[in-house]
């Protein structure tokens, strides 16, 4: 866990073959900030605009973050429309996100978040 209130740390794991896009590990430990940009911009830090309109780092953010720099190839296959594609069951500690707020969900120090595929081509 984080001991800097303004970062958290986290840990992802994808499955299902979604871990392809994602060069081919399974498991990832991140640290996000805890107050993250209203746009979901990743590129940049609260720290660096003069006053931008923050929030509390989410689901949806962490999605834009884990694009943004673990995703190494076929965004198409990981979001769309700004959220994960159809087909990609998402676990906040064990529990569907969809009981949990889905995007919305507000990020705590030490959550675990898995996404798994469940689309298989044949």
């Amino acid at each position: 866990m984080s001991t800097d209130s303004n970062t958290m740390f986290l840990k992802i794991e994808f499955g299902g073959g979604l871990e392809l896009l994602f060069s081919n590990q399974r498991s990832h430990r991140i640290t996000i900030p805890s107050t993250v940009p209203a746009d979901n911009n990743t590129s940049v830090t609260t720290k660096d605009a003069a006053s931008p309109a923050t929030r509390p780092a989410d689901v949806t953010y962490l999605l834009h973050h884990l694009r943004d720099h673990l995703l190494k190839e076929r965004e198409e296959l990981f979001m769309e429309n700004g959220t994960v594609r159809p087909g990609i069951l998402v676990l906040i500690n064990d529990t569907d996100w969809e009981l949990e707020g889905e995007g919305e969900y507000l990020l705590k120090d030490g959550d675990e978040i898995v996404l798994i595929s469940t689309l298989h081509g044949g």
